[in-house]
């Protein structure tokens, strides 16, 4: 029997017994650090953008692998979704369901970790944002490993969740390869070299498996669709902006309309074998 990418509901799944306001606020408060931080990281209230800051390494145009700059205003969806699901874990059924419990520690452990990656790229510490961003994609891939393994309450709560995380997951995946060659970049690595646009070309290979990968373990869209725009944006990028190459550029968007058209077929199989069998 195969996995739909719509919730089974069963009966009672999980409320919990004695719902408390402990978690659900520490974890609001963990989220409101997140945003709070993203805020100021955007150029806001005197801060520098990240594009500008660790010597520009993280701009649009720095290397191969940097997306264009509108592919970043996914970040706004993020963290209006952040914000519904810190509200809706405060709420009466949010506190009781047993699946947004055990999902409170990973997404504040994400949050802290997202505002703890701004952070280190305002001092400038590029290789230390690597160790944080990968860190960020384990938290995230365990928080889509505990989704698949528990039930929500409800409709709402399987789409507040799914629509924020999967495509966090997502977006984060693709920006780990990003901030990767970036790192490599100021280090003096392929500066330049004439093999750099082949390997720019085998990363986005990697992320094309990699979302295609997670659509077969969790049989939806969410995250690929983040990895689609992220890989779209990096074709765009090496197409029309100052750091131009056709080769990584169309391999780019090639890469997108394989994983929209690869996960979107696994997607659909996973359905209609769910709506073949019983659950």
């Amino acid at each position: 029997m195969s996995r739909s990418h719509e919730p089974a509901l069963r009966q009672g799944a999980g409320p919990a017994a004695n719902p408390s306001w402990t978690w659900p606020v520490v974890t609001a408060i963990s989220l409101i650090t997140a945003i709070a931080v993203s805020f100021i990281g955007s150029g806001a209230l005197g801060g520098t953008p990240v594009q500008e800051v660790a010597g520009g390494y993280l701009s649009a145009d720095a290397t191969l692998l940097a997306p264009a700059g509108p592919a970043f205003s996914i970040w706004s969806v993020i963290y209006a979704g952040l914000a519904v699901y810190g509200i809706f874990q405060l709420t009466p059924s949010g506190r009781r369901s047993a699946w947004a419990a055990s999902l409170r520690g990973p997404a504040m452990l994400s949050a802290l970790l997202n505002a703890a990656w701004i952070s280190v790229v305002q001092l400038g510490w590029l290789g230390f944002s690597v160790a944080i961003i990968f860190t960020l994609v384990a938290v995230l891939a365990w928080m889509m490993a505990i989704m698949l393994a528990g039930t929500p309450s409800s409709r709402l709560e399987y789409w507040i969740m799914w629509l924020t995380f999967g495509l966090y997951l997502g977006w984060v995946a693709v920006a780990s390869i990003a901030n990767t060659a970036a790192w490599l970049l100021s280090l003096g690595f392929g500066s330049d070299a004439a093999w750099a646009p082949g390997l720019a070309v085998a990363l986005l290979a990697v992320a094309v498996l990699i979302a295609l990968a997670i659509s077969f373990y969790a049989r939806n869209l969410f995250a690929p669709v983040a990895i689609c725009w992220g890989l779209a944006w990096i074709g765009v990028g090496r197409l029309s902006g100052a750091n131009e190459s056709a080769l990584v550029g169309f391999a780019a968007l090639g890469c997108a309309a394989a994983v929209l058209a690869g996960a979107g077929a696994i997607a659909w199989h996973g359905k209609s074998g769910g709506n073949g069998g019983t659950r």
